[in-house]
């Protein structure tokens, strides 16, 4: 709807500044509520759903305001159904798509690892601490502190998109996950802890860069389905990587740490040759006036 609306009045080139406004005010909304939420966990269990389900309220009366933007091509009618699949099935076929596809998939994944995997280490650091009944307010806070640095790193994001370049950002964006990967997979100590505040660093480098790109590329009948096909793949790729990484268990209550490293390792190597790759196809798909 963003690209649309911008479109609509002429705009379309302020699509990467406005990305990036959006992904700030929404990181900068995140921070606030982990902290919240941790704080009023501590009182109720119940509270923070309560709460979430009366600012889902707040969300459906904003949706309800929407003006729909103005659509080129095709009416949407009930006929339409073989246009809109092949209009998707070129878009899934066009090699700079995919690269992109592919890119924010392995992106979805490498996101979330630390996420997953990186509990364990909080959780150890406030048992030895004598803090593990804080765990909820330390964990807002380790949460609302890495949607902060988030939002600092957008501040200067597109400055230096248009200094690197579309395709060195995206790519230093993923090898940043990766490297955060890297680090959990060879230390367990306090260290670790500070790389999860920077877990979200490369999403901001990469998101709103990546969907002002795609979507100009895109058609209308298929820009919707196009960005939550992707956004399902990654979900789909990611909870099969789980359930793999799941059979390295040896109990069913949690991972020990040398279970842990040796899925990450394996998550490491596998992201290295997932960037090897990227890069190459990218000097194939990408010329110099793609890539400003």
């Amino acid at each position: 709807m963003l690209y649309e609306s911008l479109s609509a009045v002429g705009r379309q080139k302020e699509l990467e500044r406005e990305e990036l406004k959006a992904w700030r005010f929404s990181f900068s909304a995140l921070a606030i509520s982990a902290v919240l939420g941790g704080f009023m966990t501590m009182l109720s269990f119940e509270l923070p759903f309560f709460i979430t389900a009366v600012s889902f309220v707040g969300v459906l009366s904003l949706a309800l305001a929407f003006t729909e933007p103005p659509r080129s091509g095709a009416s949407f009618s009930q006929g339409n159904e073989i246009l809109r699949l092949r209009t998707l099935g070129k878009s899934l076929t066009e090699p700079l798509l995919i690269w992109f596809f592919a890119l924010t998939v392995v992106m979805y994944i490498f996101s979330h690892v630390p996420y997953v995997f990186g509990q364990p280490f909080i959780q150890e650091a406030l048992r030895t601490s004598g803090l593990d009944g804080e765990a909820p307010i330390v964990s807002g806070i380790v949460t609302a502190v890495m949607m902060l640095t988030s939002v600092g790193t957008s501040l200067f994001a597109l400055k230096l998109r248009k200094k690197l370049g579309l395709t060195a950002i995206l790519l230093t964006a993923f090898s940043i996950q990766i490297a955060l990967v890297i680090v959990l997979t060879l230390t367990n100590e306090m260290l670790a802890i500070a790389v999860l505040l920077l877990r979200m660093v490369p999403n901001s480098l990469s998101k709103p860069f990546i969907s002002a790109h795609i979507q100009p590329l895109l058609d209308d009948m298929s820009r919707a389905t196009y960005v939550s096909l992707q956004s399902f793949c990654g979900r789909l790729v990611f909870a099969g990587t789980l359930f793999f990484a799941s059979k390295f268990t040896s109990t069913e209550s949690q991972m020990s740490y040398s279970e842990i490293q040796a899925v990450l390792g394996w998550y490491s190597i596998c992201g290295l040759l997932a960037l090897v790759l990227l890069a190459v196809s990218a000097c194939h798909l990408f010329n110099k006036g793609a890539d400003q």
